[in-house]
């Protein structure tokens, strides 16, 4: 049976996810370092109910991604009766579809491999650490480049082909897909923020569909005693991933990526320190 503490642990699990998951800082570093959290109950904790746990939270995540730019999505959609907002939003479906085929394609065929080789400890540290190093380097650059694209609805197919391909190595666990998509925008010579804002909203269809069919695959697991567990991660893992969007969003331009790449360096050493 599942008890307060196990509502409590859920809470704190959904705050973990919600806050690092579209953050430059992994949410993978995060996780792994609150996984001791997993005790009492190994029994309920592990395998198929924490997996299943997981994919919940996470579209708890996604869900605060969808508020936060709806009016975006319903334009993108063309769901709007107001013709002047839909010439407001320049940003096209066919330049977010664009940017999620090479991620959608590569994870597809790598996803096995993934789970198997590259979720561990070890796998991480390397993401954390080679992730902060790649999103110095974009800061770098961007103080030469000129001509920098400023806002998402100026971004260009190639821009948006480019990010999904920097996408790609968000797949590593522990890179962080937000961090490697942001400073390959930046790279590619768009603002932090224009660069952020196509980040969170590719990632609405890529995560949805991974873990939509994740949640079919485990749908038996929701059972009654189990609910409250998964309502309990759900809705915290929303509140605080739609606390963090807006606040990342209004700090990107001004704090740019190294403050979060120093900050990895140092989840880092604690999963270092954990782990010896």
């Amino acid at each position: 049976m599942f008890d307060l503490w196990h509502i409590i642990t859920a809470f704190i699990l959904g705050l973990v996810e919600g806050l690092t998951e579209f953050a430059p800082v992994s949410s993978t570093g995060h996780m792994i370092i609150v996984d001791d959290m997993w005790l009492h109950s190994k029994e309920l904790f592990s395998g198929p109910v924490a997996n299943t746990f997981k994919v919940v939270i996470q579209l708890g995540s996604i869900l605060a991604v969808i508020v936060v730019f709806k009016d975006r999505f319903i334009n993108m959609l063309h769901l709007s009766r107001d013709k002047a907002s839909d010439a407001g939003n320049k940003l096209k479906l066919s330049q977010v579809i664009v940017g999620i085929i090479p991620a959608g394609i590569l994870g597809f065929l790598v996803e096995d491999y993934i789970d198997e080789y590259l979720f561990s400890v070890e796998t991480v540290l390397i993401g954390l650490v080679v992730g902060a190093v790649l999103m110095i380097i974009a800061d770098r650059y961007q103080i030469k480049n000129s001509g920098i694209t400023e806002t998402v609805d100026q971004i260009t197919y190639k821009q948006a082909f480019g990010m999904g391909l920097f996408q790609c190595i968000g797949l590593w666990p522990g890179f962080s897909r937000s961090g490697s998509t942001i400073s390959g925008g930046v790279l590619l010579g768009m603002s932090h923020r224009a660069a952020s804002d196509f980040t969170f909203i590719m990632a609405v269809p890529v995560m949805a569909g991974a873990s939509g069919l994740s949640l079919i695959k485990n749908w038996q697991y929701f059972t009654v005693d189990a609910l409250p567990f998964f309502v309990a991660g759900f809705i915290s893992a929303f509140i605080f991933a739609l606390v963090s969007i807006r606040f990342f969003l209004k700090l990107i331009n001004r704090v740019k990526l190294t403050p979060f790449a120093i900050y990895r360096i140092v989840v880092a050493l604690v999963l270092l320190i954990l782990i010896s």
